[in-house]
């Protein structure tokens, strides 16, 4: 599937403060004091792992704040899926301007791969059912946008952006809204025609409460039993969008999405995913 890349104007900034952090105040002093001026070298981005690739943009970014003048190539795009060994990015000039964008290039590309790897991962034990993967706002301050992006190279679903997206009532606003009842008449006043408002349950009991207050769209099922998970699936029968939450660990996915459930957020996509190992070689 073919992604079309963020808006340049909204990476830019993350990349140029990640630039500006690894150089400091003077600048790379192990490159300024072992590369001659002037050499120029043709460098190559490899997996060293099979995975699947994001960040590329980002990494692009990088090299071309440093020099402008570099060449560069993509040969695996984000979102595709690459084996060890595979050149993902060619470079080709300065030196000096490669080693000096290296490692803020694959710190992102790393970072980000690891996040698509994971996510594809999950969306594979999904096959054959209706549920599809979403990730959470356990993202990494200043990284969300990217981050969930990776998400969607990975085959992920989008969720909502931040608190301002949508409304999302969870265990502590029914607290301390009142109840069920009362929070979903409160939130159904607030909301436009262009708000969705999701609700989370933890138990049968509760979802009865929602389906007969009525006023939510989205229902979230939260740390239940996959038989529980069953059950409110069944007794929702359509009325509402159902989204599995909680204790959502890779070895689940499978039995989870089975119960029929629309979609399974998963905040580990984006707070637990391990890099995945890319190297660039001169």
């Amino acid at each position: 599937m073919t992604h079309a890349p963020l808006p340049h104007l909204l990476i830019e900034p993350l990349v140029r403060a990640a630039l500006i952090e690894d150089l400091g105040p003077s600048g790379d002093a192990t490159t300024q004091a072992v590369i001659p001026a002037g050499l120029r070298y043709s460098a190559r981005l490899n997996a060293r792992e099979a995975g699947v690739v994001s960040g590329l943009q980002l990494a692009e970014c990088a090299f071309r704040l440093v020099d402008p003048s570099l060449t560069l190539r993509v040969l695996r795009p984000d979102g595709t899926t690459v084996t060890p060994g595979e050149t993902v990015m060619e470079i080709e000039g300065a030196a000096a301007s490669i080693l000096m964008a290296e490692r803020v290039a694959l710190n992102f590309a790393g970072r980000l791969s690891g996040i698509a790897s994971l996510t594809a991962a999950f969306v594979a034990e999904t096959q054959g059912t209706r549920a599809r993967i979403t990730c959470t706002r356990k993202t990494t301050p200043g990284l969300r946008l990217v981050e969930k992006e990776a998400v969607r190279h990975g085959g992920g679903a989008a969720h909502r952006f931040g608190l301002s997206d949508a409304i999302l009532i969870k265990d502590n606003h029914i607290a301390a809204a009142g109840g069920i009842a009362q929070v979903l008449t409160q939130a159904r006043h607030a909301a436009s025609h262009m708000r969705r408002i999701e609700i989370e349950v933890d138990t049968l009991a509760q979802l009865d409460a929602v389906l007969s207050t009525g006023g939510a769209d989205v229902v979230l099922l939260d740390n239940m039993s996959t038989q529980d998970m069953r059950m409110a699936v069944e007794t929702v029968a359509g009325r509402l969008v159902t989204e599995a939450s909680g204790n959502m660990r890779l070895e689940r996915i499978a039995e989870v999405a089975a119960t029929g459930v629309d979609f399974i957020s998963v905040g580990a996509l984006t707070h637990s995913a391990r890099v995945l190992d890319l190297g660039l070689d001169f």
